[in-house]
């Protein structure tokens, strides 16, 4: 594409840096709503259950809305499709902040989701478009900022904003850098006519079973494990119906010869390589904001702004070296920094998997901190060496392929551990029960010591055994699901290690790019 703006010229970094905080903002409402949901389904009068969709409604449209970003941005062009999109944006957030009911605050969140997804992968192709390859290295650490520390921060600023105000802050909040985002594009962007033939020349069918497809798909993820799999028709369903349109989709697109997105970069045995990468750094990302807390509430029964308080650990520390990203990629190589970031993640989650219920924030701002250590060394690198074989031409399907996949990497790691969590802890628990006649001396001093506190507190014999009872379950079901956490953090590093071998085997990168 012919750029109007000279690469690397001060226009040209206003609209990457509108581009990435509006990328930014789109990211943080992903995970802004998670530590304050409860207040919002207090407000709204809906159920644990119901209140999932308010989430997943806004997972569904962005995984939609990646793909059609590429196309969409050629026919319309960079600069109306990207200021239209952080319009509605704007619009839609505060169209959640006055939500009446359940329905309407899922339509709501839809909408934002769609229109803000459509800036993640924008603000990476304005990268790769409007920055020399000289400076495209301290771009995509900024990029790195943005798809990192904001899912980091989101539920810290989320419990904060809902304790010192109210949960609709966590829609208002978009409105003033909103503003500021479009006033950049507008400046650093040329307006170009729509180009009316690019916009017709797409495949319905292509969109249709893409978005059948990823919608599905997203839903089956982030709902399977409270509708227990396909134990439930509802879900068994919409796998059908996610599979085959995916299949089709990807029929579609390979032999189409003008693609909504072209799978065929996935050849370039590169590409492909650092796009299972991105695969797992969304899995691990995702997974660790998802696990922390819920451990925190489930365990240790934090509020929302005391989860906010640990997880910070993990943003952060991420400001103090991503500025440094730029210098080290011109002196080492970018396949051993990713390897090194892989494995300080991996390394974060190892020292999680030796938990006990005494374990709380605290003692978890150390394996946090290695976590935000690692984290720039993935994103930042990855996202060089995925792009460094590729034509110009190519970049906005690339842009399209890593988003998606990174997010769908998040789907697949927050389904995976939220399944293992449930399944693993009843695993233990039985073992523990079946086990307990072994022990059964020491379980009934525990028994006998717990009944006769209750009973000098005041409690009868018979209710002091139930109370004392009714204890040890309890112990015994946190003992349970502390190990199955434990395990998943096990599990999880072993899956950074894979990455760390798929990125040491990415070839070594071409001085510049053709």
């Amino acid at each position: 594409m012919t750029q109007q703006v000279e690469p690397g010229s001060r226009r040209a970094w206003i609209a990457v840096f509108g581009g990435l905080i509006g990328a930014f903002m789109a990211i943080l409402d992903i995970q802004i709503t998670n530590a304050s949901m409860k207040e919002i389904q207090g407000g709204l009068g809906a159920t644990l259950e119901e209140g999932s969709w308010i989430a997943t409604a806004y997972l569904v449209a962005e995984m939609i809305a990646i793909p059609l970003s590429g196309w969409l941005s050629k026919g319309l062009d960079i600069r109306r499709y990207m200021l239209w999109n952080s319009a509605i944006f704007i619009l839609a957030s505060l169209l959640c902040s006055i939500a009446w009911n359940l329905e309407s605050m899922i339509a709501f969140r839809a909408m934002q989701g769609f229109f803000g997804g459509a800036l993640i992968p924008m603000a990476f192709r304005l990268i790769l478009e409007y920055l020399p390859d000289s400076k495209r290295a301290v771009g995509m650490a900024l990029f790195g900022l943005t798809a990192t520390f904001a899912p980091s921060i989101g539920p810290t600023l989320g419990g904060w904003l809902t304790e010192q105000f109210s949960w609709h802050y966590l829609f208002y909040i978009n409105v003033p850098p909103g503003l500021v985002v479009m006033s950049m594009l507008a400046y650093g962007l040329v307006k170009k006519p729509i180009n009316w033939p690019e916009l017709k020349n797409v495949d319905v069918s292509s969109i249709i079973t893409m978005a059948l497809g990823m919608g599905c798909l997203e839903v089956v993820l982030e709902e399977g494990n409270r509708k227990d799999w396909f134990g439930s028709e509802f879900i068994r369903n919409l796998a059908i119906v996610a599979a085959v349109n995916i299949a089709l989709f990807v029929y579609l697109q390979l032999k189409s010869k003008a693609p909504l997105v072209n799978l065929r970069l996935l050849v370039n045995r590169d590409f492909s390589i650092s796009t299972i990468a991105y695969f797992l750094l969304g899995l691990a990302l995702f997974s660790s904001i998802y696990m922390v807390p819920l451990y925190l509430s489930q365990i240790q029964d934090y509020n929302s702004l005391e989860i906010g308080e640990v997880l910070m650990w993990l943003g952060f520390p991420q400001l103090l070296i991503l500025p440094f990203m730029p210098m080290l990629m011109q002196r080492f190589d970018n396949r051993y920094l990713a390897a090194f970031g892989f494995f300080m993640f991996g390394v974060s989650y190892y020292m999680n998997s030796h938990m006990t219920a005494d374990f709380a924030g605290p003692q978890l701002i150390a394996s946090m901190v290695v976590r935000a250590i690692g984290q720039p060394f993935i994103m930042v690198p990855i996202g060089m060496l995925a792009t460094a074989r590729l034509q110009k031409h190519e970049n906005a399907s690339a842009s399209t392929v890593l988003n998606v996949v990174r997010n769908l990497g998040g789907a697949v790691g927050i389904a995976m551990v939220s399944t293992l969590i449930d399944n693993l802890g009843r695993v233990h628990l039985a073992q523990m029960k079946e086990t307990l006649p072994a022990v059964s001396p020491l379980a009934s001093d525990y028994l006998s010591s717990t009944a006769a506190m209750l009973q000098a507190a005041g409690s009868n014999s018979v209710t002091a055994s139930q109370q004392a009872s009714a204890l040890l379950g309890q112990t015994m079901q946190q003992q349970a699901m502390v190990q199955a956490y434990n395990d998943v953090f096990f599990i999880m590093a072993g899956l950074l290690l894979v990455a760390v071998v798929a990125v040491l085997s990415i070839r070594k990168p071409i001085p510049q790019q053709v």
